[in-house]
Formats: C-alpha cells, structure tokens, sequence
C-alpha cells in the first residue's frame, strides 16, 4: 500500500494521480477523513493509558503518605478506566482496519512518463523487433501443428482435469524443458541467485502482492487453509523477505525463481479454447529484484535488457508495449509487457510483463534496508517475466513450423535437446 505520511503530505499528487488513472479524486479525501479521525481517538487512547499509569503510581504513593481518602478517590477512578478503555480500543481497531482498507484503494504513484489512457487500446507500441516470416504455404495453429506430431493430448487432460490442461509428451515436452533450462543458464550468467519457491502462499502475501480482490479471482484457494497456489514465482519470491531488514550494502537482492504456477483464467473462444495460450498451469521463470529506492529504474531497464535478451536468442518476432495510466495495476509505478508475433492471428500477444511496484508492496510485508546510520527505510521492488514456456511453445510451434508438418528448434535451444534440429514428432 502507499505511504499515509506522503499522502498527508502531498494529497494533490494523489488526486491528480488517480485522475490519470480514471479513478474517483474524492478516495483521497475520504481516506485523510479516516486517518484524521483514527489519530484522534488513538490519540485519546493514549493519553488514557498514560492517566491509567498515572493514576496507579498516585495510589502506591498515596499509600505510602498513608493518605486513605486520596486512596480511595484514585482507585474509584481506576476502575473507571477499564471499560473506557475497552471502548476506545474497540474504536481505535476499527477505525484502523477500515483505514487500512480504504488505504489500500488508492493506487501507487505512478511514474512521470507513464501514458495516460483509459484502457489496453490505448497502450503505447514502443518498438518492434525481429523478422515476421512469410509462408509458402497454409499457416497451422499450434494446436493443429502439436496434435498433427503427436506431442501433446488435450483429450486425455480434459479428461483427467477438464478444460485449460495438458499433456506434453516427446520432444515437445523435451522442448519445455529446455525453455527452463536455458533460461536459468542465461539469468545465473547475469549473477541473479536461482530460487525455487514454494508453490503456495498466505493471503497476507498474495494480498501484498497487489490487488487481492482481483488475484483472487484468478486464484486457486486452498479449501479449509489460508493458502492459495501461486500464480506465478513472483509473489513467493516477494514474500520471502517479509519482516526482513537488509544491510543496505547487500543491496540489491537480485532472485529469479522456476516454478510450475496456477490460474483460474481461460480463454472462450477461437483458437484460445484448446491448446497452450491460455491455461490453468504453466511453467515461468521470473525475474525479481529489491533494491534501494533511488536505484529502482536503473534496475528497471535491467531487467526489460533480459528479457529482450531472451527474446532475442529465441529469434522469435516481438513487441514492446507501454502500459498506460488506465491499464496499469494499482499496485505498480509503471509497467510493459513483451508480446511475441503469431502468425495464425497476424497479431501480437503477450508472453512477458515487467513492473517496478516502488514501495507498494515491500510496505505491507514490511521489507526494509538500513544504512550505515542506522536509518531503515522501505525497499523497492521490481518483477519481470523472464519466460513462460507455454506461449513461447506457441511462437515457436508456428512461427517455425514447416511445410510438412515439422518445427525448427531455436539453435540457442538444440543443445538443451540433445543436438536435435527439428522436431518431427511421435507420428504413429
């Protein structure tokens, strides 16, 4: 969540903040309203603990002037104080979750040169790379293209755990694999620390990790325990950290993790409907850095250069997209998402998104770095896909398939397979 200090300091950035981002200016003012009415009770609260302490020592003092009458005033005033004070706390708490709440309603700051826009039509291209190949001959789908090798079966999944599964077999499989593989290989060569996280997490840290009532949405609930499974390595990655002080010489912390990772979400319709776009498990290898505030954007551009990076070796058609003011998550300061190019859709479609959530999330699990004077302050966080296998599988399927039905393996890729150039599949 933001920080109520800066938003009592400078409410106008605030408002002006959510208009770009086509939210109600007024959320400022009723949070002040909350914040201005929580202190004034805890403020009351306080001073009747500080009179509870005192009243006790004047009744210890009293008894030992021997002074029965000042005794008995100030103990009858004692016993008043109890139920005053259960009151005021009930007040104080509940004020302080409904603060609290509202609080979180308000998005981060978002970054100066963020575009303003309403929604996704209106993010911004900011470039293009690679070359989009011309076909001799009838495009396939991915789908068409891996059940025509015999290297993937959505019947037997759909049958085993219904729509938005899988089964990988063969050199598809193989090719999954070698996604991961070369993927760590590539982030431990840029001296990010290998993790593999767990593949659930509390509400506290989901709920940290952005916007709870959206992700929950999305989110696999562990019936009967405050778990979920992960949507992605970056939420366990970020809450590894909870309630930790980092020297700030240790600076910066630069994790990236493997996980297998869980979503409620699935397409409805077209090609969506069946095959590897859209599921409820996939593989991801994530990028997640904390850092110092005054370095995040430096490590910003760090981690959109790995990805492209990647990209770029998988010699796979992209695009860089800027999220607008309207798009962009609460709970980030700016964001972009990579997109590779399909050929059956003659369109981009989205295999990456990189954020810097500043502050946002690092406040709520309390993650701190301290300096050499003994100053703490609140991290930074930053997150970018490095690579989710199962919409590069669908790039390579059909930007690489060939006329009869095979599919080239990227050369950064065929060593990860044993030396295999092609995959011809698992025809019976």
């Amino acid at each position: 969540m933001i920080d109520i200090k800066d938003l009592r300091e400078n409410p106008k950035n605030y408002k002006e903040n959510n208009k770009k981002k086509g939210k109600d200016e007024k959320l400022v003012d009723v949070v002040l309203k909350l914040d201005e009415n929580w202190r004034k009770v805890k403020y009351e609260l306080d001073n009747l603990r500080k009179e509870r302490n005192k009243v006790s020592e004047g009744i210890n003092q009293a008894k030992k002037d021997k002074n029965e009458k000042l005794a008995k005033e100030m103990i009858k005033k004692a016993k008043e104080i109890p139920e005053r004070l259960k009151e005021l706390e009930g007040k104080e708490g509940e004020l302080f979750e409904e603060l609290q709440s509202s609080l979180r309603k308000i998005p981060n700051l978002m970054y100066k040169d963020v575009p303003v826009g309403k929604n996704d039509a209106e993010n911004k291209v900011k470039k293009k790379i690679g070359k989009i190949s011309k076909f001799s001959f009838p495009v396939k789908n991915h789908v068409e293209i891996a059940e025509g090798l015999g290297v993937v079966d959505f019947d037997a999944s759909t049958d085993v755990a219904g729509n938005g599964f899988y089964y990988l077999k063969g050199d598809l499989a193989l090719l999954d694999r070698a996604l991961i593989n070369f993927t760590i290989d590539f982030m431990l060569k840029k001296g990010y620390v290998y993790v593999e996280p767990p593949l659930m997490i509390s509400k506290k840290v989901a709920a940290a990790a952005g916007d709870l009532s959206a992700f929950e949405n999305a989110l696999y609930k562990i019936e009967g325990e405050d778990l979920f499974m992960i949507p992605t390595a970056e939420h366990a990655i970020l809450g590894m950290l909870s309630g930790k002080t980092i020297k700030e010489e240790e600076l910066p912390l630069k994790f990236f993790g493997y996980s297998m990772s869980f979503r409620k979400e699935i397409g409805s319709h077209g090609i969506n409907e069946k095959g590897l776009w859209r599921t409820h498990q996939f593989n991801k290898v994530e990028q997640f850095i904390f850092c110092k505030p005054e370095d995040s954007w430096k490590y910003y551009n760090e981690l959109d250069k790995n990805a492209q990076e990647i990209m770029s070796k998988l010699k796979l058609p992209y695009r860089v997209v800027e999220i607008c003011s309207g798009d962009l998550g609460d709970w980030k300061s700016k964001s972009q998402d990579i997109e590779v190019y399909r050929p059956t859709t003659k369109d981009y479609g989205e295999v990456g998104s990189l954020s810097n959530c500043t502050d946002y999330q690092a406040r709520d699990l309390n993650i701190r770095g301290l300096d050499k004077h003994g100053n703490r302050y609140v991290l930074h966080t930053l997150n970018n896909t490095a690579l989710a296998t199962s919409r590069i599988m669908v790039a390579i399927l059909e930007n690489n398939q060939q006329k009869d039905g095979s599919v080239k393996i990227p050369s950064v890729l065929q060593k990860y397979m044993g030396g295999k150039k092609v995959i011809k599949g698992n025809k019976k």
